[in-house]
């Protein structure tokens, strides 16, 4: 790993609390892991009527938003209390990180506009999570277009 993929997943870290007993990508790879897969979580959100949502995310437009609520409701508050649990922070914080990040992801995952690879690895899914937190913060270092 480089010194920015390690900047970045510390960034992150400190974005999900700091005291993270289990790092982000693999907190989100288990949630991938226990919804079956993207297609998995995408029956999920269709399943609680957020379907043209997912869509967005895995289609090459804008990313439609949903809300803490919204997302706690098709991943099931079960789940968002198991992952809260993995990184030792209360659900009232993870559920609106999921909102605003889970989308990101989930795009990122997809880049053809389709879900090519169903179970993406955990370096995968470091490697998105890595390239939100340098596309976030580098406006803020100057990285950003004049």
């Amino acid at each position: 790993m480089g010194l920015f993929d390690s900047l970045a997943k510390n960034a992150l870290g400190g974005l999900l609390g700091g005291s993270s007993k289990q790092d982000p990508a693999a907190m989100l790879s288990g949630l991938l892991n226990d919804a079956g897969g993207l297609q998995g979580l995408m029956g999920q959100f269709q399943k609680a009527g957020f379907g043209e949502q997912f869509a967005s995310w895995v289609g090459t437009g804008e990313n439609q938003p949903l809300d803490a609520e919204q997302v706690q409701n098709a991943v099931g508050a079960d789940e968002i209390q198991r992952l809260a649990d993995k990184i030792g922070m209360k659900t009232q914080t993870v559920l609106p990180l999921l909102a605003q990040f889970l989308p990101q992801v989930i795009d990122k995952l997809t880049p053809k506009g389709q879900i090519d690879d169903n179970n993406p690895s955990g370096s995968q899914i470091q490697s998105v999570l890595t390239s939100l937190i340098s596309s976030s913060f580098g406006g803020l270092f100057g990285g950003g277009k004049r």
